[in-house]
């Protein structure tokens, strides 16, 4: 598990600054930056602050469980992958409803999808976030082990009723709302798109519409799909009391698969973004090529030809028992 998590976190936080790095070159925080620019950029920050957590769970890992950071590291490790989780969901779930409004009101509210509110609308969520996660804020802190070391664990008051809350708490807040509120935008913008007869907007902004709305789509799946398991085995949870083997080694890969999510963002841009591989190139000053613009075929997009431009210059153990139950991803767990 410490290599996994080693890999996980290595490649995450590479990748995620690398995103980081591109947009701020490219916009250097000016009026070249776009809504989506906003919110990939948001969505990579708290990705990597999430990975950044990830070193003293591997800490934890190495040292069966005991914590070495006191206690003051720990209520803000744990805190910071509560927040992220939380923050990463609202982010996804405002990017959506901005695809609603660029899909279904591209004019109308136009006036609405500025740089501006999109700065305020992420500020808003992270007080959001930090407010929602006040149960950790208040009880997360260093319990002690029988070897005479300490975790760093959720101490919620009453454990055996505390604990039920706090998970449905959490399902409900960081996963099945956002999930819910997502899944009926989505249906919202293709209800739309296949009733719609009125005249659109020009063709090359429908394009480039249907782009970032196709990518905001892997990444929301991609989200869901990955904290999906953890999620439903945080429920499952509460109504077994002595965990088998196998579920814990199932638990294991759910917390790697949550965190994997972190790392995959940054190829989904790439994968799905000629705009982004451009700007990329650009910002590395990697050697690129010229590119040949030539109408696309059926759907309306272009084609980008390359052609040579030599002239061109241009991202063991699981924890012990004590610190087993409820863990959440990191750090948190509950006594």
């Amino acid at each position: 598990m410490p290599s996994l998590f080693g890999a996980i976190c290595l490649v995450g936080i590479v990748g995620n600054c690398i995103v980081i790095y591109t947009i701020v070159k490219r916009s250097k925080f000016r009026a070249q930056q776009t809504v989506p620019d906003i919110f990939i950029f948001s969505l990579s920050v708290v990705d990597l602050l999430f990975l950044l957590g990830m070193p003293f769970l591997i800490h934890q890992l190495l040292g069966n469980g005991s914590w070495c950071f006191g206690a003051t590291m720990c209520t803000v490790i744990t805190a910071l992958d509560s927040n992220s989780q939380i923050v990463s969901t609202y982010i996804l779930t405002v990017m959506t409803l901005d695809r609603y409004l660029a899909t279904v009101h591209p004019i109308r509210f136009n006036h609405v999808r500025t740089p501006r509110v999109a700065v305020v609308v992420v500020l808003l969520v992270w007080i959001l976030s930090m407010l929602s996660i006040t149960p950790v804020w208040m009880y997360a802190g260093l319990m002690h082990l029988p070897d005479g070391s300490v975790g760093c664990a959720l101490l919620l008051p009453d454990p055996a009723r505390d604990t039920y809350w706090y998970t449905l708490y959490q399902f409900v807040l960081a996963f099945a709302l956002p999930l819910v509120i997502i899944c009926v935008v989505f249906f919202k913008i293709l209800q739309s798109v296949a009733s719609t007869v009125a005249p659109l907007p020009q063709r090359s902004l429908r394009v480039r519409t249907r782009k970032v709305t196709r990518m905001a789509v892997a990444i929301c799946l991609a989200f869901f799909l990955c904290w999906a398991p953890y999620y439903i085995l945080q429920l499952a949870h509460l109504g077994v009391q002595r965990p088998s083997f196998a579920f814990l080694c199932t638990y294991n890969v759910a917390i790697s698969l949550g965190y994997a999510n972190s790392c995959i963002n940054p190829f989904l841009y790439i994968v799905l973004s000629e705009t982004f591989k451009r700007q990329l190139l650009g910002a590395l000053r990697l050697p690129q090529r010229s590119l040949r613009v030539e109408p696309g075929i059926g759907d309306g997009s272009l084609n980008m030809r390359l052609m040579p431009d030599t002239g061109a210059q241009e991202r063991g153990h699981f924890f012990r028992d004590q610190l087993l139950n409820h863990m959440s991803p990191v750090t948190a767990a509950v006594h």
